[in-house]
Formats: structure tokens, C-alpha cells, sequence
């Protein structure tokens, strides 16, 4: 009752929820106002979780682009994926935590808007409305009991997609690093305060929240049937949660783990597997660990050891993806880049890299997408493995990975920039940048 009190205590709700039907003056007719209503729509009608689909395969083909800019220029880095709707981007920044929107047909940004904190959450979006967590990585040992992850400022916002123009702010008492998810009219976010929060998606105010144990850090959660995935940490856990019912419907514990589960958005395969990833053993030199779960009971059908390695600071283990019965991760443990079986787990190829990757790849036409830290974008057959194409670009691209929008990939970079590449234009190429001796 405590902890429940604190978070009532430091949250602060902005309510003015704008209503985006106006009534045509002369004619009395009631037309929607949306974004993108100028002209046929390039992108989704919505996005309503990480990377758009619970197979971590973000793939949209449906519109086409006119005269697309080669990159868009923002004020900070770009750690989050870019999230298109109708004919808008939106992205934001990490350190900033500036929010940002452009339009994909004329390559102008449309508006800047700023949030409290850190930018890692995307910026999910539906019927005119943005929905975006922020907040920062730091523990805070003085606040909750037990601790939370995030310091100062952690919530979720919502902002009219078509102004930027804030709608209400939600906060909480540790950080939303992880990306909202949007589901039958509201919003529910994992924070580092142990929390799962239901908030009404019109008002910004809360429904319920549940205490779950576990912190999250980037395991932005998956959606499918109502249901929500995710891993946890102290204790290093992994949850299924039914958002109707309020119940969580199993969680699978990892003791042998050591950092990772809570990092890494899990892939759901077939409404039948779903898929996350750690490390055990040693802290400075540990193993990274590929797990299957049954979706129905959290148990472990299959796991494999992708090998050990040297650890590294941030985004430990590699984030699974879903593409014609594979799943495709990338170890930056080991770096290297790996395809699996989906039923079964077998190790049907691997490709060594020179420096670390561990955003979700992309995947279309029988080819695989995987990025790195260098800036490099790598083309692979699905099938054997064989490289079809090195791009270079600047920067440490996005942990949270690329996304294939009419036939171009379309990436963020630390460097600050969000970068549009024809697919046709990776293939056949070969720009890796060999290490310096």
C-alpha cells in the first residue's frame, strides 16, 4: 500500500484531451480530421506495439513514396525505431528527449515537441494520436521498496500527431524505456518501477496497475490475442499477462541468469512460440542463451547456446525477430548473426561480424536485414546465410533495429540521423569497413 501511495503522490495528469471530429462551417457535414488526409497514405493506418507486429518483423508495402529524402535530420541520437502512420514519421531522441514528425511524402519535419526525459520507447500511434514512455536508465535505490530503475521524470505522454500538441501526461514512478502498447482503447506500459499500468487512452488517467515483481528495462512487451509478453529482472523472470482479465497467466523463471531478459522485446512465432534471450554464466566473459517458450504455460521447448564472449554495456543480448518459420538474432556476445529453426531450434546458419550487433533484424523478399555498431547494413539469403550486400552508413545504428517501409529500409542512428535506403540499393554492394590493425 506504500509503494501505491508513492506513485499517487508524484504523478501528475494533464487531461485536455482534443477530439479530432470537426463539423464543416456551411455544409453541417462531420469529416474527420487525420493525419495524412491530404494525399494516399504511404504508411499503416496504425502502429500499436514495438516494431508494429509481435514478430519483431516490421514490413509495410502497401503505399509508395514520392521522391523520398535519403536522411532525416534530428537534434540528438536515435536509439528507438521510426514509426510510420499514414504519411508521417515519428521518432524521438534519446538524451533530448526530443519527439519528432515528418512528412514522408514532402521530407518536412512538421513539429518538435520535447518530453521530461530520455527517449527509448517508440511512438506508437492510433486515430490521430502519438503515445510515447520515456525515462532514463538509472537506478534510484532512495525511492519504492524494493528500488526502481529510472530517476527523474518517467511517464507515458500522448500528443496530437497532426501539432504535436501535448494531450495529457501520464507519469510513474520509475522509468518507461519499454514502448507502450495500445489495446482495446487504452494504454498499457512495463516501467522500472515494477509496475504494469492499464491508462485510458482519451482521459490519460489510470484504470489499474499491476505490481509484478520484476523491473523491466528495453523489453518492450508483445501483444497478440490480448495477451502481453515480456521479461523481467531482479528476479529475472518472464511474464504472460491477460489485459481483459488482469491475470497473469504464467511467468517462467531463469535463475541461471545473469543480465539480458530484461532487455530484449521478445517474437512471438504462430500464436505457438515465443522467443527471448540472455546470458549466464560468467559476467565478464558470458554465454548468450536463445529460449523458445510454449506460449500456452511459459515452459521451455527448446534452448541453444550461441556461444561466449566479452559482455558489453548497454542492450546485453540480442533482440529475436520472426520471418518463414526462422527466427534471425544477432549475439553481441559473440558477434555474430544467427537463423534457427523456429519448431525446433537447429542452428541452420551463422555469419561472424567484426564489431557488435544486437538490434532485431528486418526481413522481406527472401532476404534479411541485420545493422551493427560500425554502421554497417547487412543483406542475407534467408535460406543459406550468403552475404548479398554490405551498405555503410554513419553512426551506431538503433538498438531498436531497422524497418522495411516501400521496398526502402529505414534506420536510426546514434549520429542522430534517420536514414532511407532503396533495398535494391544494398544488394550487390559491398562497403564493410575492415577494423583498424
Amino acid at each position: 500500500m506504500l509503494y501505491n501511495s508513492n506513485v499517487e503522490n508524484k504523478r501528475v495528469l494533464k487531461v485536455g484531451y482534443k477530439i479530432m471530429n470537426k463539423v464543416l462551417l456551411g455544409i453541417g457535414l462531420l469529416s474527420i480530421v487525420m493525419v495524412g488526409c491530404s494525399s494516399e497514405s504511404v504508411g499503416p493506418e496504425e502502429w500499436t506495439q514495438y516494431r508494429m507486429n509481435s514478430e519483431n518483423n516490421p514490413v509495410y508495402k502497401d503505399g509508395e513514396f514520392e521522391d523520398l529524402k535519403e536522411s532525416f535530420q534530428t537534434d540528438n541520437e536515435v536509439r528507438a525505431t521510426p514509426v510510420f502512420a499514414e504519411n508521417y514519421m515519428f521518432v524521438g531522441n534519446h538524451d533530448s528527449g526530443s519527439l519528432n514528425a515528418f512528412d514522408m511524402n514532402t521530407g518536412e519535419q512538421i513539429w518538435k515537441s520535447d518530453a521530461p526525459n530520455w527517449i527509448h520507447s517508440e511512438m506508437v500511434y492510433e486515430d490521430g494520436t502519438v503515445f510515447v514512455g520515456y525515462g532514463n536508465r538509472y537506478f534510484n535505490h532512495d525511492v519504492g521498496d524494493p528500488y526502481v530503475r529510472g530517476s527523474r521524470d518517467s511517464g507515458v505522454m500522448a500528443l496530437e500527431a497532426e501539432s504535436g500538441e501535448e494531450l495529457w501526461n501520464f507519469e510513474t514512478l520509475g522509468h518507461v524505456m519499454t514502448t507502450p502498447v495500445i489495446y482495446n482503447d487504452h494504454i498499457y506500459a512495463i516501467t522500472g518501477d515494477r509496475h504494469l499500468y492499464k491508462i485510458d487512452i482519451e482521459s490519460g488517467e489510470q484504470v489499474w496497475n499491476m505490481d509484478m515483481g520484476s523491473y523491466a528495462s528495453m523489453s518492450a512487451p508483445a501483444l497478440q490475442d490480448g495477451a502481453f509478453y515480456f521479461g523481467g529482472a531482479d528476479p529475472f523472470q518472464f511474464y504472460a499477462v491477460d489485459l481483459d482479465t488482469k491475470e497473469v497467466l504464467w511467468k517462467t523463471s531463469y535463475p541461471d541468469a545473469i543480465a539480458g531478459l530484461d532487455d530484449v522485446p521478445p517474437a512471438i512465432y504462430n500464436n505457438e512460440l515465443i522467443y527471448t534471450t540472455a546470458l549466464i554464466g560468467d559476467s565478464d566473459h558470458p554465454t548468450q542463451v536463445i529460449y523458445a517458450m510454449d506460449i500456452e504455460n511459459g515452459e521451455i521447448v527448446w534452448e541453444k547456446e550461441m556461444g561466449s564472449g566479452e559482455n558489453v554495456e548497454n542492450n546485453k543480448s540480442g533482440a529475436p525477430m520472426i520471418y518463414n518459420d526462422k527466427v534471425f538474432v544477432a549475439s553481441p556476445i559473440t558477434q555474430h548473426f544467427y537463423a534457427y529453426d523456429a519448431k525446433t531450434g537447429e542452428e541452420l546458419w551463422s555469419n561472424q561480424n567484426d564489431y557488435i550487433a544486437k538490434a532485431p533484424p528486418v526481413a522481406d523478399d527472401g532476404i534479411v536485414y541485420f545493422t551493427d555498431a560500425k554502421g554497417h547494413v547487412f543483406a542475407f539469403d534467408v535460406e543459406d546465410g550468403s552475404l548479398k550486400g554490405v551498405k555503410k552508413l554513419k553512426g551506431t545504428l538503433a538498438p531498436a533495429g531497422p524497418v522495411i517501409m516501400n521496398e526502402h529500409l529505414i534506420v536510426g542512428s546514434q549520429s542522430s540521423e534517420i536514414y532511407t535506403i532503396p533495398t535494391d540499393d544494398i544488394i550487390g554492394i559491398n562497403e564493410y569497413a575492415e577494423p583498424e590493425e
